[in-house]
């Protein structure tokens, strides 16, 4: 049987790094499932996150508006709408909205991950 959620009972975290945004959409507690976890995140003007990395799970990202740089261990990588991108497992990276508009993805992780690890563990 399909199970529907609506938007507005997703789950919210908000960072206490910066004022990026993040919507659960795919999660273990919601959909009972651990193959798969799926997040909406949106950067705000100048947001940036701390480096990390997943010993354990695929990371992709789908971007759907604005302009964003995606940081990985050796390069800076310019993404727009439309453009999918794959971290693998242990590649440490973290974004940055340099822009003053909205930067906005979905990303996906497979399988969900069992933990992330923080480059600087203050950082969490």
């Amino acid at each position: 049987m399909a199970k529907v959620v609506s938007f507005s009972d997703l789950p919210r975290l908000h960072s206490t790094r910066d004022s990026r945004d993040r919507i659960d959409l795919v999660t273990e507690e919601i959909f009972g499932t651990t193959a798969l976890k799926a997040d909406r995140i949106t950067y705000h003007p100048g947001d940036t996150a701390a480096a990390h990395y997943h010993r354990d799970c695929k990371h992709f990202f789908f971007v759907m508006e604005g302009r964003g740089v995606l940081h990985t261990d050796d390069e800076a990588i310019d993404l727009g709408p439309g453009d999918v991108v794959l971290v693998n497992e242990n590649e440490v990276h973290w974004f940055e909205n340099p822009t003053e508009a909205e930067f906005s993805f979905i990303e996906l992780w497979v399988p969900a991950p069992s933990d992330t690890v923080w480059i600087k563990p203050d950082d969490i």
